[in-house]
Order: C-alpha cells, then structure tokens, then sequence
C-alpha cells in the first residue's frame, strides 16, 4: 500500500498501533488510585491520546513537508511523555511489571515507525 491509495490515517499501521496503545493506557489507568485522578491519570491520558489526534494533524499537514515533519516530531514527542507516565506508573506500582515493559515496547515501536516517516517525508508528501 502507497500512500496514493490510502484514504486516511486510520489505515496506517502506525496509527492503529498508537490507537491500541492508547487504549491499553486507558485500561490501566482505570486501576489508578482516585488521588492521582488529577495527576498520573490524566496526564497518561492525555499524551497517549495526543499520540493518535497528533498523527491525524501530522498526515493532513502533507502538502507541507516541513509542516508534516514538524508534526510528526510532536508525535515522538507525546510518545516519549507517554513512556515516562507508564515508568512512573510502573514505580509507583500501579502497572504491573510486565504490562508495563509491554506497552514501554509497543511505543518504542511507535517511535520508530514514526522516525521512519521522517526519514521518508518526501515520499508521504503530496503536491498539491
């Protein structure tokens, strides 16, 4: 598949991947403690959902490849934040161990996927 017959981002094994995730970090913050609601639990939240929304933007900036970059590498960006909610998660004994290496795993793919399309930028632009 190319980018010239894909109709969205949603087809996008990244993006799934980035959705999967997301939901698993929804799944285990559902076992957080009520004092870290405002804290621990919106902030992964957050970031792991801000991973999906900002590949959305990322693949509708194509015409722009210094646009789409740029949101690509907010992408790493709420990926690598999202990782470092998972580790604290994971001290704090919220996660358990293997869950938590797991989805650390499944963004570590995440980052590498997206540094691939950087890498590749040119080839995901389209004229417009």
């Amino acid at each position: 598949m190319t980018k010239d017959f894909l109709a969205s981002h949603a087809e996008l094994l990244v993006y799934r991947l980035a959705m999967d995730a997301a939901m698993q970090v929804y799944n285990l913050s559902l076992e957080f403690p009520d004092t870290e609601r405002t804290l621990l639990t919106e902030q992964i939240l957050k970031s792991s959902r801000s991973v999906c929304a900002n590949f959305a933007e990322a693949w509708q900036k194509r015409r722009y490849r210094g646009a789409f970059v740029a949101k690509l590498n907010e992408v790493e960006a709420e990926a690598a934040e999202t990782q470092t909610w998972i580790e604290i998660a994971m001290f704090c004994e919220y996660v358990d161990l293997a869950a938590g290496r797991e989805l650390l795993h499944q963004y570590n793919t995440i980052l590498a996927a997206i540094a691939r399309l950087i890498q590749s930028a040119d080839a995901w632009v389209v004229s417009s």
